[in-house]
């Protein structure tokens, strides 16, 4: 008789498998990080074979990827569109002006640590990182679902009121929806 934690070992390890090889991505380009993206879509580097492809609206997708500076204007649309997304959700920052505001540092209006703000799984560094860089970030986060580790949404979820009261203070005319998952 198989025992039922055996069991749902078992359909997380089948799970977690089928995630890993079907990742759907809804792109954020707001800035340079946007060009290295077609590159790495087409044949010389070719992310399908991973399993990696593009989505046309947040409901179809599963993975975002944010590339290039952020600013707080438009912080509350990334966060919109984060949350529109289905379960399970993964969060790709891409380039170093996702990681601490790259060469606008020290603009006034751009956001400097994206993981204030919305559970990032993977950073990708670089300015702008290589099809190859965004490849190994792809494998990384691959590595995570694989592993059950990717768990940024449910991260949010648990600590939504942290990430809520860091959004409001960049977002001053904060008219979102107040979510209780």
């Amino acid at each position: 008789m198989i025992n039922d934690k055996n069991s749902q070992k078992i359909v997380d390890i089948i799970r977690n498998y089928a995630r890993k090889h079907s990742l759907w991505i809804l792109a954020y380009g707001t800035g340079c990080g946007a060009i290295e993206l077609p590159p790495t879509m087409t044949s010389r580097y070719d992310a399908e074979r991973l399993g990696v492809r593009g989505a046309a609206t947040p409901r179809q997708a599963d993975l975002l990827l944010i590339t290039g500076y952020l600013t707080t204007k438009s912080l509350k649309r990334v966060i919109r569109v984060y949350e529109q997304m289905q379960d399970p959700k993964y969060v790709i920052g891409f380039g170093s002006c996702t990681i601490n505001g790259g060469m606008y540092w020290d603009s006034y209006n751009t956001i400097k640590a994206l993981d204030r703000y919305l559970p990032v799984d993977v950073y990708i560094n670089g300015c702008m990182p290589r099809p190859e860089a965004v490849l190994s970030g792809f494998a990384k986060l691959q590595e995570l679902i694989q592993d059950g580790k990717a768990n940024g949404a449910k991260e949010y979820k648990e600590n939504l009121k942290w990430y809520r009261d860091n959004q409001k203070k960049v977002i001053t005319n904060w008219k979102m929806p107040e979510y209780n998952w």
